[in-house]
This record gives structure tokens, C-alpha cells and sequence, in this order.
């Protein structure tokens, strides 16, 4: 039987192919969701690219003129949703522009609080998928799982995994390899492990969240941080 049948995940595809068939990064990710979709949690893909995202630090940017901007439809999505996971190439050692804009616009709405009084994002999970080939997985993790872990989503342990190929020109992941019957990447046990891990990670860590109703509240609510037992109150020469 499914575990997490009350469980929802967005997989955003922030790859810069504009066919989303010919993404590698969205191979991997599909990868993570299968993983999720099996044990019951309604996943969701989405391409950037498919959709028109402006660039600004706003919630909505026809608001500052442009003529149309899909990122509200795709916020009411992430929303809905206890899991987000991020999937991005490496180009010049750093996550996508793409990847950037989703981050840039997920924080536009980091003055917002949920019901709680806390930051919008508290009480979902976030990981992150990472492919290319030149060094840099970690590094991108780390930002990328910062950068969510900063506007209020719980990034549990081991919440990325990647592939990279050989440094230099060569084959993507997913790509037919010569002389082998396996594209690249799908046989390498590093990458399904840690696909494997951080998949049952996020469920797990989403639905203890949703047992407790989120994120408990203490010490933690931006607008009454000074009612709570807080820095400012302690001697900066007590221990």
C-alpha cells in the first residue's frame, strides 16, 4: 500500500531547454518523482520554460508592466503543495538562471505568513536535483537548499542528488551512450541511491509536518519575535 497518499510535490523543471522532452535535468527528476508517485504522493512537473515568468522582486509583475506573467498560477501551485524540489543544470559551475528567477520570485513573497503568523514557506520541504557535466552538485545544493531553507522550507537530510559526466564535452544525463545498451547516468548507483534517499526523506519529513500542523509555533512568529525568550534579552558575555 501506498504510505503518502496525502502527500502533494512540485518538481520544478528549471532546465534551459525549451523543450522539456529534451531535458536531462528532467530526466533525474522524473527519476525522485516516480520514486514519490509509487508510494502515493500526487507529483506534478513543471517546466519552466513552458510558462512566461517575469523577472522582479514582485508577486506578480504585470504590476510593473509586463503584458502577462505565469508565476502567480505557478506560486498557487507550490503552495498547495508539501514538497518543492528544484531541479537544475550546471552552466559555468552554477545553477540556471532559471533556477535563479524561481528563487528570486519564491522570495518576493517572503513578507507573507501563513495562518500561523509565521513566514509563508514554514511548514513545507525542500529539496533539490542537480545534473551536468563539470563539478559542482554540492555547490549548487548548497545554495539552492539555502536559499529555500531561508524563506521557511524544511530541507531534510541528504535532500539533493545529481549525476555529473565526464569534465569536458560528452554525454548528458539520460543521453545513449556507444557501446552500451544503458544511457548515461541510469546505472549509476551513487545518483539512484541518493535519489532513493532523498525522495523518502522529503516524504517523511512532509508528513511529519502535516501530522503536527506545520512548523510549531514559538519564537518563531516575525511579528511577536520580542514577546518570546529572544537575543536581545541575553548577556553577550554569559558563557
Amino acid at each position: 500500500m501506498p504510505q503518502f497518499p496525502d502527500l502533494s510535490a512540485i518538481l520544478l523543471n528549471c532546465s534551459l531547454a525549451h523543450d522539456g522532452r529534451e531535458s536531462h535535468t528532467r530526466r533525474l527528476l522524473s527519476r525522485v518523482g516516480g520514486i514519490m508517485q509509487t508510494e502515493g504522493v500526487d507529483v506534478e512537473l513543471i517546466h519552466m520554460l513552458d510558462h512566461q515568468v517575469g523577472f522582479g522582486m514582485v508577486k506578480d509583475t504585470t504590476e510593473i508592466g509586463d503584458e502577462r506573467d505565469d508565476w502567480p498560477a505557478i506560486h498557487a501551485k507550490i503552495m498547495a503543495a508539501d514538497i518543492l524540489v528544484i531541479g537544475t543544470p550546471i552552466w559555468l559551475g552554477v545553477k540556471s538562471s532559471v533556477a535563479t528567477l524561481a528563487i528570486e520570485r519564491l522570495y518576493a513573497y517572503s513578507g507573507e505568513t501563513n495562518d500561523a503568523g509565521q513566514y509563508l514557506y514554514y511548514g513545507k520541504t525542500g529539496g533539490c536535483v542537480v545534473t551536468g557535466n563539470e563539478d559542482g552538485v554540492k555547490s549548487v545544493s548548497m545554495e539552492t537548499l539555502y536559499a529555500l531553507s531561508h524563506i521557511g522550507y524544511t530541507i531534510p537530510p541528504q535532500a539533493d542528488c545529481g549525476w555529473l559526466g565526464d569534465i569536458g564535452p560528452g554525454p548528458s544525463y539520460g543521453d545513449e551512450v556507444e557501446g552500451s545498451d544503458v544511457p548515461a547516468g541510469y546505472d549509476s548507483e551513487f545518483t539512484n541511491k541518493n535519489a532513493t534517499i532523498m525522495a523518502w526523506n522529503l516524504m517523511h519529513t512532509a508528513e511529519m509536518l502535516r501530522e503536527r500542523g506545520g512548523f510549531p509555533v514559538g519564537g518563531n512568529v516575525g511579528a511577536s519575535w520580542n514577546e518570546s525568550t529572544n537575543a536581545a534579552d541575553q548577556d553577550p558575555e554569559a558563557f
